[in-house]
């Protein structure tokens, strides 16, 4: 019993059962009968007209509340205590010494210490308010926020107990450097890094969370934005610095050296003007599953090779001029103009099927012959839907033949397992399907719907992967029914990385990043990025074939930019880079994509060929050294793969073909012979347009004197 109620039993017992407390209405009634005192507070039961009995239980509800609150809070100082230790014990456990407990400035910390006086004292910290929770004499809590303060960095004593630093706000502002009694302040990361980055965008949303409490120094607001100005300012340079990078190719051609127009040309098309490019996706490095494996592919090639498969003609009737033209398809200038003639406008077709038939593809991977003869007309059709003069089915063949002449007479199937030489010629295949004759620029900025569904990022080519994929939807036309799941993966994977990196303007930055690989001593070939730029540098090879050949292919596109400038001026937009009939100068052009584009990327291809060439031999001679170390005598294998150099110099020559070289200087050169016979004409027209001009002003003089 409390001592107020032992007064109040004093009271009642001095002044006898019918004693009345000063103020009190009348004599106590006790609810247990007790006539010595009026409030029994063992049992909780009070006397509601007994002032006293009132002001006991309000007291004591308080007390009770108090006695909880105590009791809850020290359970929570426990608990952080306890979790403060193990984060404390983890610490010690995963470096033994000295270490920063902050990691960043401004995260969120509790640290748990004791003051002189033995209490314990919890620590929560944010990036800018410190609160103190304190053990009260009470025994209750006492809670102190303290703000503004510097953010500093925590370190740990050799003893391994932490040490809160704290430090007032001084003149080097947020993340400088200052020395002083508590501690130190963190140096902040140099602005060119990603963590400077992240450190200025955390830093500003905590001023501007604090602005609103008006608790922020001046010093601290001034230096904040100071960093954060800076880190912008670097993180724009940079990324000017990429774009000029991609465009390094270019800046340092001399103005006059290539007329504006088709600089122009050059910039908008090869080069990317808006967002960076998707990251790509990691790949493992090449490798032969086995030597076995590689040898089976030489045997396999060099067998396919050298004649033309019966089953091509088995399951496709094949007219005999065609099958005798098909057999020419291992050369660099092969005709596809007079293969479209022959198959009565069925190039694609034709060449396609024979190529899947020679490379045993389709036994392989058990494709149905009415399967892929019915996917390969929905493929041409898709070709024709527009009309294109360049980019038909013509172009698709042309694109084909040329990949396969790369993994054939450049040696590079010898490096790839059947699912990538499959994969490789099924892009080269589909690469431009449903073509539209226009560029990616021009859907862009007419906003086509095709721009809209692909968010301006290589529409055109992430329409041709898309369509042709969904054309396989089809039971009729599902050539890759009977892969397995993880081929399938592989398959499609590959497929849309290389066509994809046809999009023109990655151009600079595909070119750059393999000749920076391939000049590095620890090179090692990426299959992935390789068989992206040998399809890319097919895709635009026409002008390092034959003459008769190239121009016939320049001529039928520079008609479709002239389309394109058609449809620009009705729709009021500005002509794209030689778009326009009246103006466009052919010549040049030709000449500033050899001397820019072409002729760097078919440089690139080639050192890359012979890297590829020299891999694959080292390994087949390593396997053929192996098998007479352990046999002593030629094993099957090795035999086979005696033959395989020895037969028609096809699959591995003693060099690459690279016949392409030659004819990129011819063709130049003829260029440049038109372009001066074009400056020629040009100059006597205009010649002759000022003397017309003079005669007819001087005829109109006298007139107007009279």
């Amino acid at each position: 019993m409390s001592d107020r109620s032992r007064t109040c039993d004093e009271g009642h017992a001095g002044n006898g059962e019918n004693a009345v407390l000063p103020g009190s209405p009348g004599p106590p009634r006790c609810r247990i009968g007790n006539p010595s005192c009026c409030c029994v507070t063992e049992y909780r039961t009070w006397d509601d007209d007994c002032p006293l009995c009132q002001a006991l239980r309000e007291e004591h509800v308080q007390d009770e509340y108090t006695q909880i609150l105590n009791s809850e809070m020290s359970v929570m100082i426990e608990a952080v205590y306890g979790l403060s230790s193990l984060v404390e014990q983890k610490l010690k456990e995963k470096q033994k010494t000295r270490q920063d407990i902050w990691k960043r400035e401004g995260t969120f910390g509790i640290f748990v210490t004791k003051g002189e006086d033995g209490r314990r004292r919890i620590v929560v910290r944010d990036g800018w308010t410190s609160y103190h929770i304190d053990d009260a004499q009470s025994g209750g809590v006492l809670v102190r926020r303290v703000q503004p303060r510097v953010l500093t960095r925590s370190h740990t004593t050799t003893t391994g107990t932490p040490e809160a630093v704290e430090g007032p706000p001084t003149s080097t502002g947020v993340g400088g450097n200052a020395s002083g009694a508590a501690g130190r302040v963190t140096a902040p990361p140099p602005v060119d890094t990603l963590e400077a980055c992240e450190r200025a965008a955390r830093r500003l949303r905590e001023v501007a969370s604090h602005l609103q409490h008006g608790d922020v120094p001046l010093a601290v607001l001034q230096k904040t934005l100071t960093y954060a100005a800076c880190v912008l300012e670097t993180v724009c340079q940079e990324e000017t610095r990429k774009l000029l990078d991609e465009d390094d190719e270019l800046s340092e051609v001399r103005p006059d050296a290539v007329p504006t127009e088709v600089r122009e040309w050059l910039e908008s098309t090869f080069t990317r003007q808006s967002a960076s490019l998707p990251k790509r996706r990691s790949e493992d490095k090449p490798r032969f599953r086995s030597v076995a494996n590689a040898i089976r592919a030489g045997i396999m090639v060099d067998r396919l090779y050298r004649r033309v498969s019966p089953s091509a003609a088995v399951h496709l009737q094949v007219p005999p001029p065609i099958l005798d033209l098909l057999k020419t398809t291992d050369e660099w200038c092969f005709n596809v103009f007079k293969l479209n003639e022959l198959s009565t406008d069925q190039a694609l077709r034709y060449l396609s099927f024979d190529l899947l038939n020679r490379y045993g593809l389709v036994h392989k991977f058990k494709m149905s012959s009415l399967f892929l003869e019915n996917f390969l007309t929905q493929i041409e059709a898709g070709y024709k839907k527009y009309g294109n003069p360049y980019h038909n089915n013509m172009h698709a063949a042309d694109v084909t033949q040329t990949v396969h002449f790369m993994l054939c007479r450049a040696g590079v199937a010898n490096w790839l397992t059947d699912l990538e030489i499959f994969a490789t010629l099924f892009a080269a295949i589909i690469h431009d399907y449903e073509h539209t004759g226009t560029t990616n620029n021009f859907h862009v900025m007419s906003r086509s719907e095709t721009a809209l569904i692909y968010n301006d990022r290589s529409v055109l080519e992430n329409h041709h992967i898309s369509s042709a994929f969904r054309v396989m939807q089809r039971d009729d036309c599902n050539v890759l029914a009977n892969l397995s799941r993880e081929e399938y993966r592989e398959f499609r994977s590959l497929v849309i990385e290389m066509v994809l990196a046809t999009d023109m303007t990655s151009h600079f930055q595909q070119v750059k990043t393999m000749k920076t690989a391939l000049g590095h001593h620890d090179f090692s070939l990426d299959k992935p990025k390789s068989l992206c730029l040998i399809l890319h540098a097919c895709d635009i090879s026409h002008p390092a074939k034959e003459w008769s050949l190239h121009t016939r292919w320049t001529g039928y596109l520079m008609e479709e930019f002239f389309k394109q400038g058609d449809k620009e001026k009705q729709l009021g937009l500005p002509y794209s880079p030689l778009c326009d009939r009246n103006t466009t100068m052919v010549a040049e052009s030709q000449i500033g994509f050899i001397d820019f584009i072409l002729s760097p990327t078919m440089d690139v291809c080639s050192e890359l060929i012979m890297k590829i060439y020299q891999q694959v031999l080292h390994q087949q001679q390593q396997q053929r050294a192996s098998s007479a170390s352990t046999t002593g005598t030629p094993s099957e294998d090795s035999s086979r793969s005696s033959s395989v150099s020895s037969v028609g110099s096809q699959d591995v020559p003693k060099e690459p073909a690279r016949p392409w070289m030659k004819y990129l200087e011819v063709n130049r050169l003829r260029w440049q012979e038109r372009a001066a016979q074009d400056a020629e004409a040009k100059r006597l027209a205009e010649e002759q347009a000022s003397v017309t001009n003079n005669g007819s002003a001087e005829e109109a003089a006298p007139a107007s004197t009279e």
